[in-house]
């Protein structure tokens, strides 16, 4: 009697599984007679005309900015901290080759010296954007900051050297700012300060 009882298990785990096996043709389907192979191409193709489309569909309106100054705010800052810190690295996408050398360089010298930078950024009065324009695929945006930042400049042995641990001074900077429009990656360069 035993025994009758394993092979109803069976016939039940058995009817489960067909269940579920159907079910699941029913919601995936069957596989048909066309296996022909995509085009390697493809994608190509795909990216040529999302390009040529995001090329012909962007402008540069009030929304635009606004959305680009948001951005720019916080480059602003990011780019700022990092460089006061002598931290290239996490910047490193945000800086066209040119201005990356010039701050590595700085900071070389800098470390060479025995210097130290203290910065503490305490905000952004404003930023405007003086003017944009577009050379062939390519916008730049000339951005005007006015930030409020304490800043030290200190030697090997701790002396100041410029600036005021205790003093907040008001920056005055105009920064260009480039985005290739055919290019896929949102990221806006750094090219000017």
């Amino acid at each position: 009697m035993n025994y009758s009882f394993e092979y109803i298990d069976i016939i039940l785990l058995a009817m489960i599984a067909g269940f579920i096996f159907l079910r699941l043709r029913g919601i995936l389907g069957k596989r048909t007679s066309f296996h022909e192979k995509l085009s390697t191409d493809f994608k190509q193709e795909f990216q040529k005309e999302t390009i040529k489309k995001n090329l012909e569909n962007q402008t540069f309106d009030n929304s635009a900015q606004l959305e680009f100054l948001k951005g720019a705010k916080i480059a602003y800052e990011t780019i700022i901290t990092n460089f006061a810190s002598g931290n290239l690295k996490n910047i490193k996408l945000l800086l066209d080759k040119k201005i990356y050398t010039q701050f590595n360089d700085a900071i070389k010298d800098r470390k060479e010296k025995g210097h130290t930078s203290e910065t503490t950024f305490i905000g952004i009065n404003s930023a405007m954007i003086k003017n944009h324009q577009k050379k062939n695929n390519i916008l730049e945006v000339t951005v005007e900051f006015v930030s409020e930042i304490i800043s030290t400049l200190k030697d090997k042995d701790k002396k100041i050297l410029s600036g005021s641990p205790d003093k907040i001074k008001k920056v005055y900077d105009s920064w260009k700012f480039s985005r290739d429009l055919r290019s896929l990656n949102p990221n806006w360069l750094l090219i000017d300060t």
